[in-house]
């Protein structure tokens, strides 16, 4: 395993779960302590719904913290796939309701036109403090897809972009997400994850730099350092 790794073992997914949530928790405590605000971008899917509600449970100065996403299909806010419903519906309840979200699809955006959606979201994205990953079966993370014809673009050391825009060749919708350089610059990375299967990919990843394996170039980048927290 490369130093960019620091594995955390849990034997359930509800362990997991809550050790990750007091992670988040204290790293949120520790820049609201440095510098009076926080910055969230947290990723969607259906793994991270135990961690949010033991998040939202989480005693916090919530007004002075935002919210963002990792990534977005491009679905209208209230669709069964949009991570930002997601989020408002596990996460942002009890105290953390207070918090500030910034989603990267609001209600007035084209989802049909990828271009102005993208532009939309990059003007409004908040640096993160912090970054909460997923990671695919497939190695995708955020929504750097292996395959996907934008692929290239949104993970060159050139791209000066916080956001792409790409089209998953094995997954529905349109995505907005970090591009790599972005993901890069956080200054703190966690990454969720459970199952032998993922463990296996993950190592493979951890391995040898690969497009085929996206979440691979992230972790081999100069200075990365990424909290695994990963639960059978």
């Amino acid at each position: 395993m490369p130093p960019s790794l620091t594995w955390h073992t849990f034997p359930t997914p509800a362990a997991q779960a809550a050790a990750l949530a007091e992670a988040i928790a204290n790293s949120l405590r520790d820049c609201l302590h440095t510098q009076g605000r926080a910055v969230l971008a947290v990723s969607g899917g259906r793994s991270p719904v135990a961690f949010f509600e033991a998040l939202a449970q989480q005693k916090l100065d919530w007004p002075r913290i935002t919210i963002t996403l990792v990534d977005e299909r491009l679905v209208p806010p209230q669709h069964a796939d949009s991570n930002a419903a997601l989020v408002r519906r596990h996460l942002l309840q009890h105290a953390a309701a207070a918090a500030r979200f910034l989603p990267l699809v609001g209600e007035q955006t084209d989802v049909s036109d990828p271009a102005a959606a993208l532009a939309e979201a990059e003007a409004a994205f908040p640096t993160p403090d912090i970054a909460v990953l997923g990671m695919g079966a497939d190695g995708h993370t955020a929504s750097l897809f292996p395959q996907a014809p934008q692929l290239a673009a949104a993970v060159s050391p050139a791209c000066l972009s916080q956001l792409v825009h790409t089209s998953p060749v094995t997954a529905a919708h349109e995505r907005i997400g970090m591009s790599l350089n972005a993901l890069a610059a956080v200054p703190q990375l966690f990454l969720s994850i459970q199952g032998a299967d993922k463990r296996a990919v993950l190592e493979q990843a951890a391995a040898t730099p690969s497009s085929e394996h996206p979440i691979s170039l992230l972790l081999h980048r100069a200075n990365v350092r990424c909290q695994v927290y990963y639960a059978d």
